[in-house]
């Protein structure tokens, strides 16, 4: 086999290991990856001189193991597709796909479960206020001066035995403006720190 020959089969070999990783993609991904992978490792081998197996090898380690660069664009697809979520439910597909990868993932989705836990939250009290008038509000559970314990109650269950509620029917608006208004931040957010991620971890 000629310097060449041997230089492109590394270069083929490294791309078929990769494409292995990609099996989550669609068909079309994984060409337009191996495409553009393929390109880059020939140029970059081939900068100094005449394409060698030697030159192919310091290319193809600088990218890091096939696997690993393999997991890099199966996260990038995948936040590219959170990027463009225009419901939490979706984006929630994406960070969950995304949070089986990572830690930077797992840590975004549970920040965002959070965020979206309460203000649903928020939205059920409001909406459960006038079946259960007299328990569901946001309460201060404590009855010592200054120490202040807050509850999201929804009416279920014995009324606190000590406390009282704070807002009264003003918790149907509020409840309503800030749950929404929650969940929508949230939402920003996630998509915010995706983008961010996106730009500091390139591949292209």
């Amino acid at each position: 086999m000629n310097v060449a020959g041997e230089a492109q089969e590394r270069i083929e070999g490294y791309l078929k290991q990769v494409q292995e990783g990609l099996r989550g993609l669609r068909n079309e991904q994984v060409v337009e990856i191996t495409t553009e992978l393929r390109s880059h490792i020939m140029e970059r081998s081939s900068a100094a001189g005449e394409l060698t197996a030697n030159r192919v090898s310091v290319a193809l380690k600088a990218l890091g193991t096939p696997e690993e660069l393999a997991r890099a664009y199966a996260a990038d697809e995948v936040l590219a597709r959170a990027e463009v979520s225009r419901t939490p439910l979706r984006l929630l597909d994406s960070l969950f796909r995304w949070a089986s990868m990572s830690l930077a993932g797992f840590l975004l989705l549970m920040a965002t479960l959070a965020g979206y836990f309460l203000g649903l939250a928020f939205v059920g009290v409001a909406l459960l206020k006038p079946f259960h008038p007299a328990a569901a509000g946001l309460w201060s559970l404590s009855d010592q001066p200054g120490n202040l314990e807050l509850s999201l109650r929804m009416g279920f269950g014995p009324m606190p035995a000590h406390g009282h509620e704070l807002l009264g029917w003003w918790i149907v608006p509020l409840g309503v403006g800030i749950g929404c208004g929650l969940v929508m931040a949230t939402t920003q957010l996630a998509l915010w720190c995706v983008r961010m991620y996106r730009q500091s971890h390139a591949l292209r």
